[in-house]
């Protein structure tokens, strides 16, 4: 008998749920095929809450998430809640409280997706970006001095620390070797103006080299790293870079990989509970309507099956994924993929058991 793992569901807001519940039915074929179970508990963290409640998230749920193997979550944002009060209240601070410190963000062409970028393939863009999750922009240190005066003063300052750059490039390194490709990892900064921050980033990057021999190291600025990745996307195996440039570089990421509506992603701390989600917003006008593309969510739980050591099944999910993109869908567009979304859950289903 397999293991059984302790799953957090958060489908969240606007067509998260309509994601989430195909992702959910591609792990009930999964299970059965691999011989692994899951215990799921539901959370209804987000918008609908929030204006029911007037609270973001109750201050139990980091402890509670956090016995969990690993959560999985739809989108956050709701038309009738402001920009920032959700995405701060939640996926902020679930990633501090959870210490999510890793953000994993795979860049992969499928066969039979488009992409914007002239004679690129599959066999071009096929690189990882590993983003530090918890420092940098994002910490929240700074403030605003005489606000609403016309001498206002506002500061944001980017918080790195010597063990959250090194946990995080320890991590980009080991993720590198054990990926296998190029053994190739590129350290994106910008040691030329912000020579602070990235002289920290870029000595322990060095530094980490010893203990990693067979790898390549190189580097590159992050207005470099967003010329290369459309001019030559082939030149990379992994990336590994702070908060904010790893937030800008994996967005343009999808969308050379063909949109927001394949691209998942992890928020991954290796010591505790992880959690995994389609790249793209929560889509509101979309909702209900069972045309939004839940393939970023189906490779989200490929992603989460692969971190709780349920590989087999997270690379066939994956496999079946590529042949519906290459043989089935029209676009990845919502409401153009010539299939509901129930119907190209039920496809992923139907190739995985094969």
């Amino acid at each position: 008998m397999g293991k059984t793992y302790n799953i957090g569901v958060l489908p969240g807001d606007g067509t998260g749920p309509e994601v989430v519940r195909e992702a959910l039915k591609v792990i009930d074929a999964a299970e059965g095929k691999f011989g692994f179970s899951t215990n799921r508990e539901h959370y209804d963290f987000g918008g609908d809450r929030y204006l029911q409640t007037g609270e973001v998230l109750p201050d139990s749920a980091s402890a509670e998430l956090s016995k969990h193997d690993a959560l999985l979550l739809g989108a956050i944002g709701h038309p009738d809640v402001k920009p920032g009060i959700l995405e701060k209240g939640i996926l902020l601070r679930l990633r501090f409280e959870l210490d999510q410190y890793i953000n994993l963000r795979p860049v992969k062409l499928f066969p039979g997706v488009d992409t914007p970028l002239k004679d690129k393939g599959p066999e071009h863009i096929d690189f990882v970006v590993v983003r530090e999750n918890t420092e940098g922009l994002y910490a929240g240190a700074g403030g605003i001095l005489r606000k609403g005066t016309p001498h206002e003063v506002a500061v944001q300052e980017s918080i790195n620390t010597r063990m959250g750059v090194e946990r995080c490039l320890r991590y980009a390194y080991e993720y590198t070797k054990k990926r296998g490709k190029d053994n190739k990892l590129t350290l994106c900064g910008k040691t030329n103006v912000l020579t602070y921050a990235f002289d920290l980033w870029e000595r322990a990057f060095n530094e980490l080299a010893s203990e990693y021999p067979t790898i390549e190291r190189d580097y590159a600025h992050v207005d470099a790293i967003c010329m290369w990745m459309v001019k030559n996307p082939e030149w990379f195996d992994v990336i590994v870079t702070d908060n904010m440039f790893g937030d800008i570089i994996t967005d343009l990421g999808a969308m050379i990989q063909g949109g927001m509506g394949i691209a998942a992603g992890g928020n991954i701390n290796p010591e505790g509970v992880s959690m995994f989600e389609p790249i793209g917003g929560s889509a509101p006008k979309y909702t209900g309507m069972n045309v939004i593309n839940p393939l970023a969510a189906i490779c989200a739980s490929a992603m989460m099956l692969d971190e709780l050591g349920e590989t087999k099944a997270a690379v066939a999910i994956e496999k079946a994924v590529i042949e519906i993109t290459s043989q089935k869908l029209d676009s990845l567009a919502a409401g153009r993929m010539g299939y509901s979304t129930t119907e190209v859950g039920d496809l992923v289903v139907a190739q995985l058991l094969k």
